[in-house]
């Protein structure tokens, strides 16, 4: 009798112990709402005389809120916060005199270590989002679009030479509100980037006969998590 119960049992045992784990789906996920980015950056709407004379970047990162409108999730809207910091290397010199901020051109073959402007600012976007995802798997294609509302925290003005350094931090004619559009596309965590600006960093010319107040169009990576 012993045998017998024995029998039974443990062939019992064993088909319980192989019973495969039975994962609960998250029908009401959440995607891509932490986000980190790099971007090279382009000088656009600028007088004929400005130029770019080496590589300039902005690193960004923030939060934004998921928030699916259709059923299949693959819809939604995602407001969100973050900071920016930007730099734009080019030939534009920018000193004070007293309480005037002076603007100029580098002369060509002038030999100087440093010049450029930079900024910190605090980001309010809004994406408008479409993705393929589904609950069982975390590797979709995307494409999102944005408008982004910036406050400018601090900007500063340097140029370094052998003979002067001069520097002018939170300059009065640049602009503390910058607006832009962008998109990004792609698949998994990395993702390409695209940014254009909608306003001027400055508000006034910098020259007379020139009404260019410069803007930027920003090119890169972003990368997606949780």
């Amino acid at each position: 009798m012993k045998a017998f119960y024995l029998f039974i049992f443990i062939p019992f045992f064993g088909f319980t112990q192989n019973q495969p784990e039975i994962k609960v789906l998250d029908s009401l996920y959440r995607e891509d709402q932490f986000y980190f980015g790099i971007t090279y950056n382009v000088i656009n709407n600028k007088p004929q005389s400005v130029s770019q004379n080496s590589t300039s970047g902005s690193i960004f990162l923030g939060f934004l809120r998921d928030m699916p409108i259709n059923k299949l999730r693959t819809f939604a809207v995602a407001p969100g916060l973050g900071f920016s910091y930007s730099n734009f290397k080019q030939n534009l010199l920018i000193k004070k005199n007293e309480d005037l901020i002076q603007y100029s051109i580098i002369p060509k073959g002038e030999i100087y270590d440093k010049n450029r402007f930079s900024f910190v600012t605090i980001d309010v976007p809004l994406e408008f989002r479409w993705r393929n995802s589904t609950p069982q798997s975390h590797r979709f294609w995307r494409v999102y679009g944005g408008i982004k509302a910036s406050y400018v925290l601090y900007n500063q003005s340097q140029f370094v030479s052998s003979k002067y350094e001069y520097k002018v931090v939170n300059n009065p004619d640049f602009n503390r509100f910058l607006y832009s559009v962008y998109l990004t596309a792609g698949y998994n965590s990395g993702n390409i980037y695209l940014s254009y600006g909608l306003n001027d960093f400055f508000r006034k010319a910098f020259f007379n006969e020139s009404s260019e107040k410069i803007r930027s169009l920003n090119l890169g990576l972003i990368f997606y998590i949780l």
